[in-house]
């Protein structure tokens, strides 16, 4: 392709770059109750991943996304491989066991897995496109995406990881959404998860020695602190409420930058990590939050667009299960901070300081740009996806 020819989405990327500054602030500020020696410690080392995420955007944005097509199957191999691995050799800190050291870099395989299922459900579900699929036909399709989806759903679920395995769910229900699968079958896949949820519920309240098999008590001690977190306030409640009185105290223009006292004061742990928007929130207020979900507004609805341009439907879904992929990442994460969900180890996407959830939206974003890069404006035409 010729360079004259090339079209970028510029706002998303102008999106992109707004959100890398917000988020070196926000890092350089929640992480001051762990410096000793370097205040610009995890800055540098969140500029550094960045750098590297932003080389496997071009990469992966310079490459023809429809030469993935035959690489989606083996790509989805090596997540499961690796996710396999993580269970007999994966290094074991926070409660949990989901990554594989590799001495100066701890790689989580449960990231890329995001982006691999992404890649491999699109594939699948292009051979059915351009045709409303009906009831019947659509159960084949369903069982089989169902199936795809649920092996690194359980993979992710026992390291134990639920954050990341409802981020799986909500790839593959994004995916279904915008397939030609039959809504009723997309109806009665989340009836059937809501239900499988009242019938824990059921367990809990009336055969608890089979619930605790299947919930860890450090998950079922989340939920806990979720649904009564003044009464477990020093326990399992502790980084919701601390997070909330933060965010409470913002107020509209916030306490102002590094003048948080819950951030500041190491009362909210994991600022710069998973609790990243209770720092925006204690130290920006109302306004600083609101740029931020704007910023995500625009991300999100850019790749929509460039999704429902595309000529592919290869490049179609891909876009669609990247706004899955993103969407419920940064509603988990805002919702889990101010109590509206219980608290997981789910990362706010492009801005919570981190590696390998960094590089994995990167990725993503790589596979849009991809999509975007070669989307061609003909006149009098039709859209392959129309």
């Amino acid at each position: 392709m010729k360079r004259s020819e090339i079209q970028l989405d510029y706002i998303l990327l102008i999106t992109l770059c707004c959100l890398f500054i917000y988020s070196l602030i926000a890092v350089y500020s929640g992480s001051g109750q762990y410096q000793t020696h370097d205040p610009y410690y995890y800055v540098k080392r969140q500029v550094i991943w960045y750098s590297i995420g932003a080389i496997v955007l071009v990469g992966v944005a310079l490459f023809d996304f429809e030469l993935l097509e035959r690489w989606a199957l083996p790509f989805y191999s090596v997540g499961i491989v690796l996710l396999i691995l993580v269970h007999f050799f994966g290094t074991f800190k926070n409660g949990s066991t989901r990554w594989i050291s590799f001495g100066f870099f701890d790689l989580q395989p449960s990231e890329f897995m995001k982006v691999f299922l992404i890649l491999f459900l699109s594939v699948i579900l292009k051979r059915f496109a351009n045709r409303a699929l009906s009831f019947k036909h659509s159960i084949s399709i369903t069982i089989k995406v169902l199936l795809l989806s649920i092996v690194p759903f359980y993979l992710i679920l026992v390291q134990p990881d639920l954050g990341s395995a409802l981020v799986i769910g909500a790839i593959a229900l994004s995916l279904m959404l915008v397939s030609g699968i039959a809504y009723k079958i997309v109806g009665l896949v989340v009836s059937s998860f809501i239900a499988l949820i009242g019938f824990l519920v059921y367990l809990h309240n009336n055969f608890y020695d089979i619930f605790i098999k299947i919930i860890k008590p450090h998950q079922l001690e989340r939920i806990y602190g979720w649904l009564s977190p003044d009464e477990y306030a020093l326990s399992y409640g502790y980084q919701l409420k601390q997070a909330v009185l933060g965010i409470g105290s913002g107020q509209m223009y916030g306490s102002g930058f590094n003048q948080g006292i819950q951030v500041q004061s190491g009362k909210i742990p994991e600022a710069h990590t998973d609790f990243i928007f209770s720092v925006i929130g204690e130290e920006f207020g109302f306004i600083g939050a609101s740029i931020l979900i704007l910023l995500y507004f625009i991300l999100l609805y850019r790749i929509m667009i460039i999704g429902l341009s595309s000529n592919n439907v290869l490049g179609y879904y891909i876009c669609a299960g990247v706004i899955g992929l993103i969407s419920f990442q940064v509603f988990q994460n805002i919702a889990m901070t101010i109590g509206l969900m219980p608290v997981t180890g789910i990362a706010l996407p492009l801005f919570s300081y981190g590696g390998s959830a960094l590089l994995t939206n990167m990725l993503a974003l790589g596979l849009v740009f991809s999509v975007n890069i070669r989307t061609k404006k003909y006149m009098f035409s039709k859209s392959e996806i129309m």
